[in-house]
């Protein structure tokens, strides 16, 4: 017998540890997310002002399209 099914008052005991691993993990989620997106925009930022000089420009714009694509990635 591969499945088990759990005793209603299981479940019952065991809900609000699962209540508050899910509330853990959409708030990790989120924060990520938010990382991501907040250092997508500081790569935006370096690599524009990297740019500014003609020999930085190797290094800049690559920078600023991974930023882009990192913020993209945060919004999705």
């Amino acid at each position: 017998m591969s499945h088990h099914r759990r005793r209603a008052w299981e479940s019952c005991l065991l809900w609000p540890f699962v209540a508050l691993f899910r509330l853990l993990a959409g708030l990790l989620v989120l924060t990520g997310r938010f990382l991501v997106m907040v250092l997508g925009m500081v790569f935006i930022f370096v690599g524009v002002l990297v740019s500014l000089t003609i020999v930085g420009a190797i290094v800049g714009i690559p920078l600023a399209l991974i930023g882009l694509l990192m913020v993209f990635r945060g919004l999705s």
